[in-house]
């Protein structure tokens, strides 16, 4: 699976410009908040639980423009709560944004 960086790079640097401090302090609150929502989804131990939980990841994947993020998020709340495989793509994904410096 591939991960699109340079979606959420090019929405921070539209919101921004060029204000490195600004675009990394951005980048720190969506993890942040992509992790607490991952934690929320491992939690979930009901349906409605788990839908709320993904569809306020996909919502802060949208506002972030973080698509692969976005698209995973979807299929979570397309899933069933708990779903292993689902929290294992987004572990990933959201480790892989972390990870990601330019």
């Amino acid at each position: 699976m591939s991960f699109d960086y340079g979606a959420l790079d090019a929405a921070l640097t539209a919101a921004v410009g060029d204000d490195q401090s600004l675009i990394a302090e951005l980048r720190t609150a969506f993890l942040e908040s992509a992790k607490r929502q991952l934690d929320l989804l491992q939690r979930s131990r009901c349906d409605a639980n788990w839908e709320y939980a993904a569809w306020r990841l996909k919502g802060l994947a949208a506002s972030f423009g973080a698509t692969n993020v976005l698209e995973l998020a979807d299929e979570a709340a397309q899933s069933a709560p708990g779903d292993p495989v689902i929290l294992r793509k987004l572990e990933r994904a959201i480790a892989a944004i972390e990870a990601h410096r330019d």
